[in-house]
């Protein structure tokens, strides 16, 4: 623990015998330097500081993700089964269980439906929720073609991650449209290449597809658009952001002409969880009852706005709050509703999920858009 206090000054600026004094300062004692100059070579050793070793590995990695025939499946057999017909009874598990949509028919059944919300929690609680979108697009008109927003934990120079290589899953390939990439590219959406590495580990766009596999099976071939999405609503609105807004603006330009051109009907879906609550996520204090319950009153009035296709209100008002419950799930809703044209969303399901002892708590929703 008294080590992870030094790794704050671990920022360019501080010398060895100046990360030495700051230690002295703090517990009282003397870091000796062949233990300091031990714990920089561990660091360095394991990537964690900045330098060639990094940017080398950062290239290799970018290099085999290149030269991979496809996106490998990593989180079956964690997240969600991996053999195929356990999958499928797990995923049709969800559709039936107590906190599932059942079998009632939708309202909406047979209409053009635009985009789906759905959330990228841990597939195996949060399954029944994500179930209740899948189960509105099962009934909707088929789309031709997905566009697939997933959220970038881990943040993007560019602020959008688009990849190329098709998806594999347990339940087969899941191949991208690559007329529609193309086009994208030649729009001005060739920067938004650049960091496609991305997805080699992040979960919330490969959470997604096997409920597509599932919901469409063998009824129409599934393509899709995948991309990353990460920026803050700050940078629509704040002026010392603004090369990040517009950056925004090109991509949604970029793309908003490829899926014109394609003629193709599609539907975008937003992976996307909501609010971050508790110690686990930088609160002072676990949430009570009652703050969880003024949370979710937020969530839902903050999710009013995304119901009316209203992206600027829907930004807004994550500002307005200065992000204090941490919506992961901003760039991914606020892109879908950037990119469709529909004429209202709806709230199908809501719920969390706790993360640890401390009851840490997550937020998601499913909605879907005609």
């Amino acid at each position: 623990m008294n080590y992870f206090y030094l790794l704050q000054f671990f920022d360019g600026e501080h010398s060895l015998d100046q990360l030495s004094a700051e230690y002295l300062k703090k517990f009282g004692e003397f870091f000796l330097p062949d233990r300091l100059q031990k714990l920089v070579a561990d660091l360095d050793e394991k990537l964690f500081l900045e330098g060639e070793r990094v940017a080398s590995a950062k290239q290799q990695a970018a290099a085999e993700y290149r030269h991979a025939p496809v996106r490998r499946a990593a989180y079956a057999g964690k997240s969600y089964e991996e053999d195929p017909e356990k999958l499928k009874l797990q995923l049709e598990g969800f559709f039936t269980s107590s906190e599932g949509p059942g079998s009632t028919p939708s309202v909406n059944r047979g209409k053009k439906i635009k985009g789906i919300v759905v959330p990228h929690y841990e597939v195996r609680i949060g399954g029944p929720i994500y179930a209740w979108a899948y189960k509105e697009l099962k009934e909707a008109e088929s789309p031709d073609l997905f566009v697939v927003l997933g959220t970038r934990h881990a943040g993007l120079k560019n602020l959008f991650a688009v990849t190329d290589k098709d998806f594999e899953t347990p339940l087969g390939r899941v191949p991208v449209d690559r007329g529609v990439l193309e086009r994208f590219r030649e729009n001005g959406g060739a920067p938004f290449f650049e960091e496609e590495v991305s997805h080699r580990s992040e979960h919330t766009i490969e959470f997604q597809l096997p409920f597509l596999q599932h919901t469409l099976g063998s009824t129409k071939q599934l393509t899709i658009v995948p991309v990353l999405c990460a920026f803050p609503p700050a940078c629509l609105t704040d002026p010392q952001l603004h090369e990040l807004g517009a950056r925004v603006t090109s991509f949604l330009g970029a793309m908003t002409r490829a899926l014109a051109d394609s003629g193709k009907n599609f539907c975008v879906v937003a992976s996307a969880d909501l609010a971050h609550i508790g110690m686990r996520y930088g609160d002072p204090k676990a949430p009570t009852d009652f703050s969880f319950h003024r949370c979710m009153q937020m969530d839902l009035e903050m999710l009013k706005h995304v119901e009316n296709v209203d992206a600027v209100g829907f930004a807004r008002f994550i500002e307005k709050e200065e992000d204090a419950r941490r919506i992961c799930g901003f760039s991914p809703i606020y892109t879908l509703l950037k990119l469709i044209q529909a004429e209202k969303g709806e709230v199908l399901r809501y719920d969390r999920g706790i993360t640890d002892q401390f009851n840490s708590t997550v937020t998601f929703a499913s909605m879907a858009f005609f």
